[in-house]
């Protein structure tokens, strides 16, 4: 079955932070509730965890959506595609749904073009299915797109909640017909706290965290979220049966504040 350009699930299971037996709990957990979209990186040092956790959970593999990240020491010439042949090792898989360079390379070392070409050379080996990018600005996405094309840029995955919109970038990237995903969706739970999404978890007798997730999900943005609890795990998936008003949309847009919760110091890029 050969996926359409640019299908990026709309809900998924993030990994951030989670390792050992705590990303194998999780992991288990989000497969046994249905999850069937799983993101990890390199970076994150947990995809033997993960592999581990989808070998036992019996899925087969036509039935998930596995993404992981390329690390910035593995962007120069000729390391790229031997650094994600080590994830789909670590991962057990012959090839990932989605593969992304996890951050711009700092201070521009490696150009854009040199890797993102690599990138999509993994692609036509078919060591993953569809390839993005993550925590690039607007500038950096236009070195993208013309290293490989938009239309081979399935995501830009960003930090993105009700405290950091950042709609230029969202606007930018589906001017160029490549989707948004939301990291960091619920803030570190700092937005779980925001009176006005209280009150429309309240309204819609649901929680904060589904009203947030919904949120996203409802502007066209992929979202993954991650727990250590099952109750949590299960709970946001109900984000998907929720449905907001135009003023619940327009009371949360109105929560912006410019509050960026990652930002790497020496890696990460300027800011939009």
């Amino acid at each position: 079955m050969s996926t359409p350009t640019h299908t990026i699930p709309a809900f998924g299971l993030g990994t951030f932070r989670l390792q050992g037996k705590v990303v194998i709990d999780s992991v288990s957990n989000g497969l046994e509730l249905g999850y069937r979209v799983i993101d990890t990186a390199q970076v994150y040092e947990n995809e033997t965890e993960v592999g581990q956790a989808i070998a036992d959970s019996g899925i087969p593999r036509d039935e998930l959506f596995i993404t992981s990240k390329i690390w910035i020491a593995h962007f120069a010439e000729g390391q790229l595609i031997p650094s994600l042949k080590e994830s789909l090792r670590k991962l057990k898989t012959d090839y990932l749904d989605l593969t992304l360079i996890h951050w711009p390379s700092p201070e521009d070392k490696v150009p854009v073009a040199e890797f993102m070409e690599q990138l999509l050379e993994a692609k036509r080996q078919g060591l993953t299915r569809q390839i993005g990018i993550s925590n690039f600005t607007i500038d950096l996405m236009k070195q993208a797109i013309a290293a490989v094309g938009a239309e081979h840029i399935a995501t830009n995955q960003v930090e993105l909640h009700p405290y950091l919109q950042n709609r230029k970038v969202v606007e930018f990237a589906s001017a160029h017909g490549i989707q948004t995903t939301s990291y960091m969706t619920l803030a570190y739970g700092e937005v779980l706290k925001d009176p006005v999404i209280q009150q429309i978890a309240e309204s819609h007798q649901a929680t904060a965290a589904q009203v947030t997730l919904a949120w996203a999900l409802q502007q066209g943005f992929a979202v993954i979220p991650s727990s250590t609890k099952r109750a949590n795990l299960e709970s946001n998936l109900k984000a998907l049966q929720l449905t907001l008003s135009a003023e619940d949309m327009a009371r949360i847009a109105g929560l912006e504040r410019g509050l960026r919760l990652t930002s790497p110091k020496g890696i990460a890029p300027q800011w939009d």
